[in-house]
């Protein structure tokens, strides 16, 4: 028997209700999939984040310092 693509979807669609069995080897599939960074790929990406994280923090205490000093001129 040939079925197409859209009885095939048809049919699976019948199924209803949720199978465990099938979703984890669903799962596995998929993390097999997944490409895993090596060592050094992860630690010098990690320390591209810290660094963005500390120019932003910094930045952002040097704005807030700014306008408190300019809001103390204008208004104090």
């Amino acid at each position: 028997m040939v079925v197409n693509k859209k009885e095939e979807v048809a049919i699976e669609g019948t199924t209803s209700g949720f199978n465990a069995s099938t979703f984890l080897k669903e799962t596995k599939e998929e993390l097999d999939k997944v490409v895993w960074p090596g060592r050094q790929q992860l630690l010098s990406e990690s320390a591209g984040v810290l660094l963005m994280v500390t120019l932003s923090a910094s930045l952002i205490y040097l704005a807030d310092n700014f306008l408190r000093w300019a809001s103390g001129q204008i208004f104090g």
